[in-house]
């Protein structure tokens, strides 16, 4: 349950005013995107589909303070079925205790579901454990790895 002056919905453009990028700080380096650059990708997300990003919205401040994504993928697998893979869950700082992260977390495997992915699935650190069990997941004991581009920011 979302308590009263927050909206869960879908990401809009005019989020990037009401501090998306700010809240998505609060998991990583977000970079220095612009307006432009914010709208660029969302119009192309959306022109590519299988994107599905939830946000909770303050809507007294009108700040974005709770954010996560699904992306669908398409696979050969399982007689040519789908994947949900969750990404970029986040809850800015000072929002934490009112269950924003569990609320996407679940609004976003009725997603998967809806679109008919046969799971979810999600990578995490060992600290998040705990709390993505209690959202219902799983912990299959899989290994993360990655390789960066040279150039590119992270942590």
């Amino acid at each position: 349950m979302i308590p009263a002056n927050y909206i869960m919905r879908p990401l809009e453009l005019t989020d990037f005013r009401k501090g998306y990028m700010e809240c998505l700080s609060n998991l990583t380096i977000v970079g220095d995107v612009t307006e432009d650059m914010f709208s660029d990708n969302f119009e192309e997300m959306q022109r590519a589909g299988g994107y599905f990003i939830i946000v909770i919205e303050d809507l007294l401040a009108e700040r974005i303070v709770a954010s996560g994504s699904l992306v669908v993928e398409q696979k050969f697998l399982r007689n040519c079925g789908r994947v949900g893979h969750i990404e970029d869950i986040v809850v800015a700082k000072g929002q934490q205790g009112k269950r924003f992260g569990f609320t996407v977390i679940k609004q976003l495997l009725e997603l998967a579901n809806a679109t008919g992915c046969y799971k979810a699935i999600l990578d995490c650190d060992a600290d998040n454990v705990a709390f993505y069990e209690k959202c219902g997941l799983v912990n299959k004991g899989n290994v993360q790895m990655a390789v960066y581009a040279p150039d590119a920011a992270h942590k």
